[in-house]
């Protein structure tokens, strides 16, 4: 069972990223603020969830939730600041937009560019421990798998509606056939067989 909050007297937001090992498409990051009296028993860490699971809850955080709000940093700006800093970006866009602020951010990991004034917690796996952050990566992972649905259909031949970016076997193997495309993130080693420059 996953804790409600990590201290009573504040408004926690968690905060949680998806897509940071993917070889395409941007790192979205998500920040949600939950009644303190929230509960459902099947939330929990995305990773751990079927897709059905994930949709099913995402509609039921964003109903529930105090405030939420999903941030995303793109493949130019991941390769310019590279993929950790992004993440951290991310996450500020997401925090960027709560209404109201929170007064703590509970954050997956163990690292975390502070917010303006903001303190942080960092939680090492922390999206099987807390429900804000559970939230968070339930939202984060369902709108990047959509974000990368919606490329696929410019992008046909890299199977981004199954692999949504990661570095799988088929994704690879596409990327040898035809090559890298705009989507994809330079700074990142593609192909270890081949000069990067090569692919684009």
């Amino acid at each position: 069972m996953l804790a409600p909050y990590l201290n009573i007297n504040e408004i926690e937001a968690g905060c949680d990223e998806a897509g940071r090992g993917c070889l395409a498409g941007p790192v979205f990051a998500a920040a949600v603020i939950l009644p303190q009296n929230f509960s459902n028993d099947l939330l929990n860490d995305s990773k751990q969830l079927s897709e059905i699971a994930r949709k099913s809850l995402r509609i039921i955080i964003e109903k529930e939730a105090i405030t939420w709000a999903v941030g995303y940093v793109d493949p130019n700006e991941i390769d310019q600041i590279n993929i950790l800093n992004a993440s951290f970006l991310a996450m500020h866009r997401a925090i960027d937009q709560l209404n109201p602020l929170p007064t703590s951010l509970l954050i997956d990991g163990n690292r975390f560019k502070p917010y303006k004034n903001l303190p942080h917690h960092c939680i090492i796996k922390g999206d099987g421990k807390l429900m804000s952050i559970a939230a968070a990566s339930i939202l984060a992972k369902t709108y990047r798998d959509e974000f990368m649905e919606g490329l696929a259909l410019e992008f046909p031949q890299y199977g981004w509606e199954s692999n949504k970016g990661y570095p799988t076997q088929a994704h690879r193997a596409a990327i040898h056939e035809f090559g890298a495309c705009k989507h994809h993130r330079k700074s990142f080693r593609l192909l270890p067989e081949i000069v990067q420059k090569e692919l684009f």
